[in-house]
């Protein structure tokens, strides 16, 4: 055998696949929390277009990610707002940008509740 050849372990797949498993669940129960259909966490873009909706009360601004340098601070903002959303602080917010693998589970599977969009320019 090639000791050059590169080989991923099933170990490491399995993890992978539960893991992805275990955020869609996650962003299903978002989605039902602010009353948005579990499904559409499924579906490119059309859940980006949910998320936006959720977290700035117009699903189009995500429109605004194919912005160059743009996107950035929209990226930036969309964490630290999901968090305010559902009824957590800015300080989460940034907890969220930096570990959304911990937070958002949080937001999920937690007490907060989701209180409305935020509507701001981003």
């Amino acid at each position: 055998m090639n000791s050059s050849s590169a080989s991923v372990s099933p170990v490491l797949i399995i993890i992978y696949i539960a893991l992805a498993i275990f955020f869609i669940v996650c962003e299903w129960i978002l989605f039902k929390k602010a009353g948005k259909p579990g499904w559409a966490i499924l579906i490119p873009f059309y859940n980006l277009y949910v998320l936006f909706d959720i977290v700035y009360g117009k699903g189009i601004k995500f429109l605004l990610l194919l912005v160059p340098i743009l996107n950035i601070v929209v990226g930036i903002a969309y964490y630290i707002r999901l968090a305010q959303v559902y009824g957590k602080s800015a300080g989460f917010g940034v907890l969220n940008l930096f570990f959304p693998f911990i937070c958002i589970p949080i937001l999920a599977f937690g007490k907060s509740e989701y209180q409305g969009p935020i509507d701001s320019f981003i």
